[in-house]
């Protein structure tokens, strides 16, 4: 058994450049935030923290059983964010559960922490499924992703990688999409806040690129695991549709 402990982390701004307020944004009836922290309490690991810099999102996440953090405003990423509310916080590791993924799945949130147990030296890892939909592959708000052999991630991207100059191969097993859910141990995300940004991730706006850049290997779990991240008021449509035939 394992004699680690975690901590869950909810990131949370409210200006969102593509979807202002979408934290608040009502899915099902509740604002979104609620459905992340509802699922990230019942993976039953320890305690969930949002880390925001609103006020209205701060009174909704007490609401729904959260602990808060009022973090700044002027943060680079999500893993910023959460380096400042984790600073205090007694735990091994961090999962950091997106703040824009309503239906992440709590057998998601455990999985996550899988690969620390047999890789003492590990200090981030992360979730990915197989590409079900070609259309998926030249979608940029799509994360896909390619692993080496020890199972770690060699580069994300929104571009279509691997390449395939046959459509017919744009799905399968070995075309991965990035679950936007992460583990850390707890002292490497707060050495993470003091990485400086790299261009790749400057570029594709991927804060995990910031890792890979320094050298750190990220252990990428794969699994069977539904993702729908909320990053337009049409994404938050197809969320309630899905809700609705649930």
């Amino acid at each position: 058994m394992s004699t680690l402990t975690y901590a869950i982390g909810i990131p949370a701004r409210f200006d969102s450049t593509r979807f202002p307020g979408k934290p608040l944004a009502l899915l099902a009836g509740e604002p979104m935030i609620a459905h992340v922290i509802q699922r990230a309490l019942l993976a039953d690991l320890g305690p969930v923290i949002v880390a925001t810099d609103h006020q209205g999102i701060a009174d909704v996440a007490h609401e729904y059983g959260a602990k808060v953090c009022i973090t700044r405003s002027n943060h680079e990423s999500g893993s910023d964010r959460l380096a400042e509310a984790m600073a205090d916080v007694d735990c091994d590791i961090v999962i950091n559960v997106q703040g824009d993924e309503p239906l992440i799945d709590p057998d998601a949130i455990r999985a996550v922490v899988e690969p620390f147990a047999s890789q003492p030296d590990l200090q981030m890892a992360t979730l990915a499924h197989p590409i079900h939909e070609a259309s998926d592959f030249d979608d940029p708000n799509v994360v896909k992703l390619v692993r080496n052999a020890m199972g770690h991630a060699m580069y994300f991207s929104r571009a279509p990688i691997p390449y395939t100059r046959k459509t017919s191969e744009q799905t399968g097993n070995d075309m991965l999409q990035h679950v936007g859910l992460y583990a850390y141990k707890r002292e490497f995300l707060l050495q993470y806040a003091s990485l400086s940004p790299c261009q790749s991730e400057k570029i594709e706006q991927l804060e995990q690129l910031r890792v890979l850049h320094n050298g750190y290997p990220i252990a990428v779990t794969v699994g069977d695991y539904f993702c729908l991240g909320v990053d337009t008021p049409a994404d938050l449509q197809r969320a309630e549709a899905y809700l609705s035939k649930a």
